[in-house]
């Protein structure tokens, strides 16, 4: 059973309320303020990093962001002509927002068929530590000085480098749901024995309890938690997120080395319980959904601004086919920017989409096929839907979300595809295949009420297609839509002038302008 909305009112205790400002002395305040993103070569950090950007610029009148993207993620964002590490560019329509290249050591890109993701991150931390140290000469070099750097996942390499360059404030932008940070904060903290327990009970549904959190079962963590074997090739994941927790943990009082802060990608009246468990220990601003087109309210600077992503957009008309079907009557399918569907999975939603007989809108990336041979099939069961639905390879997904003729979302379950479901009030089915994507369904599902989790088969992972079709039913029912338009107004409501998240982020960059690190 769904827990019931409760209200952001009642969860006021992430800050104290500020006393609005007057904006010419905000501009004043923060003219000499420089944020530094550095982001992982995927679109999934890309994407909110890009977003978190047009947020600060926005509460920082006067300040600069620029977004320093691994070089070849940055050739990919800017097709057409060369680039070098700490080569500059503008972006996104916005002056206020530029970007830089960095190396990671794979300019050309990263091949996991030639290469281990563990050999990966050994050389993107020897060569991003030298590639970013002389980003960070060049732009102050150039009278851009750097004042805060702020990093996604998996790169805490990035805050020594940072401070070694006289950089004042750093911070993690947590891109998944806070309750995967508890959890890997609790198991790294003393409850590593309550997690193997239940993997070793080889049951997906033991219960494990963590400090401060609700009871959640095994499959509700993330899948990370799991690796033991050494031979696994994500077992370079918890060593990271080790080095992360130590950084992140608030020390005793003294300021060196000074705190790393937590930009958390969710909001309170979401995740009250995750985030009051860590604020004992880690300096948590939960300022989400850091999502754009929440603070955009005109639609022509958005069409005019593309987003800069490291994949194509598909350009044969999917929002004009959204414009000619009914409200509230397309499945929009859409497994995220890194997931490789097989053969059998693509064949099951295809027949599910065949039951439920609604059309749909499908996002099948050029590369989310395992070989040519699945790439073949793929294509031919794309070409079977015939009317009933179509087929691209990328689209804007906040478009489509927004678009009044969505009636649910079939998800991976990646929080940045959840947190645009949230926000724009459209129910998800959630089918999560690794990593924080279990948290996401049960956040979806079990806290929020706002959609339902599909139950994959145990020996290959895949959704059958009776069960799908089942979870779109019960996700556009009158009682998910309801519950997923209330949660709308929740998120919404969290980043809105005095809003929980607004004032999170205003008590942040309050912080990071005196050099406090005490706790508030």
């Amino acid at each position: 059973m769904a827990t019931p909305i409760p209200s952001i009112r009642a969860h006021a205790r992430d800050v104290e309320p500020v006393e609005p400002q007057d904006p010419s002395a905000m501009a004043t305040k923060h003219h000499h303020h420089h944020f530094l993103i550095v982001t992982y070569p995927a679109q999934g950090h890309i994407t909110p990093a890009r977003h978190l950007a047009r947020r600060l610029a926005g509460a920082c009148p006067g300040a600069r962001v620029t977004i320093c993207a691994p070089l070849s993620a940055f050739r990919r964002m800017f097709p057409g002509a060369a680039a070098a590490a700490g080569e500059e560019r503008g972006g996104d329509g916005d002056d206020a927002v530029a970007y830089v290249a960095y190396s990671d050591g794979y300019d050309g890109g990263f091949d996991s068929a030639a290469d281990s993701y563990a050999r990966y991150m050994e050389r993107a931390r020897a060569a991003g530590e030298r590639s970013l140290a002389a980003v960070l000469r060049r732009l102050r070099g150039g009278g851009l000085p750097v004042t805060c750097a702020v990093y996604t996942l998996l790169l805490p390499w990035v805050a020594g480098v940072a401070r070694e360059h006289g950089v004042a404030a750093t911070a993690v932008f947590w891109i998944q749901p806070a309750t995967a940070l508890a959890a890997y904060y609790h198991y790294f903290r003393g409850h590593r024995d309550a997690v193997a327990a239940a993997a070793a009970s080889g049951d997906p549904g033991a219960e494990v309890r963590l400090p401060g959190l609700p009871p959640l079962r095994f499959r509700d963590l993330p899948s990370f938690l799991a690796i033991t074997d050494e031979d696994n090739p994500f077992a370079f994941v918890l060593p990271e997120f080790r080095e992360l927790i130590d950084a992140l943990e608030r020390s005793d009082g003294s300021s060196n080395p000074p705190p790393t802060y937590v930009l958390a990608n969710t909001f309170d009246a979401l995740e009250h319980d995750a985030l009051e468990s860590l604020r004992p220990h880690v300096d948590v601003f939960a300022v989400g959904p850091v999502l754009s087109f929440l603070h955009e309210t005109d639609d022509a600077k958005r069409t005019l601004s593309p987003p800069r992503d490291v994949f194509d957009h598909d350009r044969n008309g999917y929002l004009n086919w959204l414009d000619s079907k009914p409200a509230k009557s397309v499945v929009y399918i859409s497994f995220g920017s890194s997931s490789v569907m097989s053969k059998k999975q693509v064949a099951k939603i295809s027949d599910a989409m065949a039951q439920i007989k609604r059309p749909f809108l499908w996002v099948l990336r050029k590369d989310n096929c395992r070989d040519k041979e699945d790439d073949a099939a793929i294509k031919t069961l794309a070409a079977a839907t015939g009317d009933a639905g179509t087929v691209v390879e990328w689209c804007d997904q906040a478009r489509v979300l927004s678009h009044p003729s969505v009636a649910c979302f079939v998800t991976h379950g990646g929080w940045n595809s959840t947190l645009e479901g949230v926000a724009c009030g459209v129910p998800l089915v959630v089918a999560p295949q690794y990593s924080d994507q279990g948290t996401s369904a049960w956040l979806v599902a079990e806290r929020a009420g706002a959609g339902v989790r599909a139950a994959a088969r145990e020996a290959d992972g895949v959704v059958e297609a009776a069960e799908l079709a089942r979870c779109v039913r019960a996700a556009t029912s009158g009682a998910a839509a309801s519950r997923a338009a209330a949660w709308r107004e929740e998120a919404r409501a969290a980043v809105a002038g005095g809003g929980g998240s607004d004032r999170s982020l205003t008590e942040f960059l309050r912080r990071i302008a005196g050099g406090g690190g005490n706790q508030y």
